[in-house]
């Protein structure tokens, strides 16, 4: 059902203080946008063939706002691509995952997405993605 890595999430305070670290190593982002829906801005590193996305709280009240309030600055969730989210989402509930997702929504790259709840993956946030049709 896992395709493969598709990034890693980083929550930062500050998208261009965060950038900088990148830039200075000599890496542009190939991709920002801000995603209304989850009331964040983005930036899309790519070192290799790994994916990083900062992710800067546009809103206070935002699941990231949230995570930094709580944890400070550093990774935020990991994403892994699936051939189609829906079914992932539906094969996870059956297996008795906690999902936050119940229905897969537009994320941003335009990436179908969903989240799995930390408590069903030892802890770590899980996005699971895959390209919106």
């Amino acid at each position: 059902m896992l395709k493969k890595i598709d990034h890693i999430g980083i929550a930062v305070s500050n998208l261009d203080s965060a950038l900088a670290f990148y830039q200075a190593m000599g890496v542009t982002p190939s991709h920002t946008e801000t995603v209304e829906s989850q009331k964040v801005k983005t930036a899309f590193i790519t070192v290799g063939d790994v994916h990083i996305e900062l992710l800067e709280p546009t809103e206070p009240d935002s699941s990231v706002a949230k995570f930094l309030e709580k944890h400070g600055e550093g990774m935020h969730h990991i994403a892994y691509e699936v051939d189609d989210v829906q079914k992932a989402l539906e094969s996870l509930k059956t297996d008795g995952l906690k999902l936050i997702d119940e229905t897969p929504k537009l994320g941003a790259h335009n990436m179908t997405v969903a989240f799995v709840h930390p408590k069903s993956v030892s802890g770590v946030l899980t996005e699971i993605c895959a390209p919106a049709r």
